[in-house]
């Protein structure tokens, strides 16, 4: 069973869900990119892994959100899908009801608050100490993570955040977004192509 036909057997969005399934899709598949956990050393654990859908996810909201044309409802039931995945994927640990809910609502007030740190670590446009600080704090804190490590994923983050940007609204809303290749010292790793 695929990614999107799993999602629809546990979530019914009031807006368009196949638009908000494939944005999805595209965010998960991207933050599935070996490059991160081989080349920069993010953990290769369930945190480390929902530290990148929650990066991915910013990034569309964020580029959802800075277009007036787009519906916002969108942005919410891309909101809605991930986090009903989320709770799905407890739940196949065997997590009961109460478990899930304390940590779904533990992962949203998480998700929240990173994306207010990125918002306004990306907003200093002189400098990336403050977004290498949101990057070590959040997607590197449990291990020991390098300089050339915190540059390239800020580097990686703008750039995809202006990548975004370029890609037209009617590209966005097919739900067709094309994230960047990931670059880690000399070698550049594509992105990953989405489940279809």
């Amino acid at each position: 069973m695929t990614l999107i036909s799993r999602l629809k057997q546990f979530f019914k969005s009031p807006f368009d869900d196949d638009m908000a399934h494939a944005l999805y899709v595209s965010v998960v598949a991207q933050a599935r990119n070996p490059a991160f956990y081989e080349g920069l050393g993010v953990p290769d654990s369930p945190e480390g892994r929902y530290d990148m859908v929650a990066l991915h996810a910013y990034l569309v909201l964020d580029r959802l959100q800075a277009d007036s044309t787009i519906d916002p409802q969108l942005s919410q039931a891309l909101f809605d899908i991930m986090f009903a995945d989320l709770d799905q994927n407890l739940r196949e640990l065997s997590i009961g009801d109460t478990g899930v809910a304390k940590r779904i609502k533990k992962m949203a007030e998480g998700f929240y608050g990173r994306a207010t740190a990125y918002d306004d670590a990306l907003a200093e446009n002189d400098s990336d100490v403050a977004l290498k600080d949101v990057i070590n704090r959040n997607i590197f804190r449990k291990v020991q993570s390098d300089e050339q490590g915190l540059e390239t994923m800020a580097r990686y983050i703008r750039a995809e955040q202006q990548n975004l940007k370029n890609q037209s609204r009617d590209t966005i809303l097919t739900g067709a977004i094309q994230f960047g290749s990931v670059v880690v010292g000399p070698v550049l790793v594509g992105p990953t192509q989405a489940e279809a």
